[in-house]
């Protein structure tokens, strides 16, 4: 798969999506289920899933995220030394807001028909404009988000993300212009990196900022977009045929030194730990991991990634992403007494059905339209 290749597709990260968000589910089912039972938690399942750490599965959504888009950039400025800048932002509107909106107002109408909203105040209109306007997670952080719709709560990645997006590909654009090759990108990516660690260690230690203000600002976590920015521009898997790492010291040293960041990131529970070095560790972590999965796609390890239904998970995991939180905490509220397995069940299978409507409704013919702003 070289930079001129017309069709441009890693059937693995289709099944990465598909592992970020079933982690990103079991941990809100977990979360959820829990909420309902009280403090008083006894089933071990849900306490099991309670502990399932979904932010890590967002934190594999940015990583994924920067990865894709920076390679799509880069194959884009390679083959015509150019990026069309009209053409990407309306690749970009017309893949996130459909399905975007489709569910927000889904929320909104789920949210009054089961009771959820007693009424529509004004903090119920603040929180709603944000999710409109792309800075829920800034609102997040002032008010919580127990003003929004429900299950909406995970719109402030996709806030994230877009203020990234709104900057990025100008930065990248530059770069190019400047002659910067691709390991100085890197080092520019990387240095970005390094500084956002450094404010969130001042917003910690400076100004006594707490878990939300570093969970859900975009200033605080661009990093994680970045390092998968990185790995576009230098040392890609999927584009460069070079291969400077060997089969042996990815596979059976730095693969297993990927995976143990990533546990240790976990475990250690330490407030000041989370909200400073814990994201800078995972994306460092998650570089043999994707390296090694796009490159070696038939390896035991990585086979389940490929396999058709994960595959197929992968294509809606955008929609399920954010249809599965507002499926849950539904049938919570209104079958309070259905159990763990049976709300998972459940929730899931719903999750997938409204997924694939909003994906063959919503995605599909959006799809349509941005094949007029394709880049090939």
């Amino acid at each position: 798969m070289t930079a001129k290749t017309a069709k441009f597709y890693i059937p693995s990260l289709d099944g990465m999506r598909t592992i970020a968000f079933l982690i990103v589910f079991l941990s809100h089912l977990g979360s959820s289920v829990a909420a309902q039972m009280g403090p008083d938690v006894t089933d071990v399942g849900t306490k099991i899933l309670e502990k399932v750490p979904g932010g890590f599965g967002v934190t594999v959504f940015f990583f994924l995220s920067g990865y894709l888009i920076t390679t799509l950039l880069r194959r884009e400025h390679d083959r015509s030394s150019k990026i069309d800048f009209k053409k990407f932002y309306m690749r970009r509107v017309l893949r996130i807001w459909p399905p975007f909106y489709v569910v927000l107002f889904l929320g909104i109408g789920t949210s009054f028909l089961v009771g959820f909203y007693s009424d529509f105040d004004g903090l119920h209109l603040k929180a709603f404009l944000s999710q409109v306007f792309h800075y829920c997670n800034y609102h997040n952080i002032e008010f919580t988000n127990k003003y929004m719709a429900l299950g909406t709560e995970v719109y402030w990645s996709l806030a994230v993300e877009e203020h990234f997006y709104l900057m990025f590909p100008l930065l990248y654009v530059l770069l190019r212009k400047l002659g910067i090759g691709s390991s100085q990108q890197a080092l520019v990516f990387l240095y970005i990196c390094l500084l956002v660690l450094i404010w969130r260690c001042l917003l910690v230690f400076g100004m006594g900022a707490g878990y939300d203000r570093i969970f859900y600002a975009t200033d605080a976590r661009v990093d994680s977009i970045l390092f998968g920015c990185i790995l576009a521009v230098y040392g890609n898997p999927a584009l460069e045929q070079d291969r400077q790492i060997s089969e042996r010291n990815l596979k059976y040293i730095l693969l297993p030194l990927g995976f143990a960041l990533i546990l240790i990131s976990l475990f250690v529970r330490a407030d000041v730990f989370r909200n400073t070095l814990r994201y800078s560790i995972q994306g460092i972590a998650l570089f043999p991991i994707f390296i090694a999965a796009i490159r070696y796609p038939d390896w035991w390890l990585f086979k389940p990634l490929n396999w058709g239904w994960m595959r197929f998970l992968g294509v809606l995991s955008y929609s399920l992403y954010l249809i599965h939180f507002m499926v849950i905490k539904t049938l919570v509220l209104v079958m309070p007494n259905l159990g763990l397995p049976v709300t998972g069940v459940l929730s899931l299978s719903i999750s997938l059905a409204l997924s694939y409507a909003v994906y063959r409704f919503a995605e599909i013919p959006a799809a349509k339209i941005k094949k007029k702003f394709s880049s090939h």
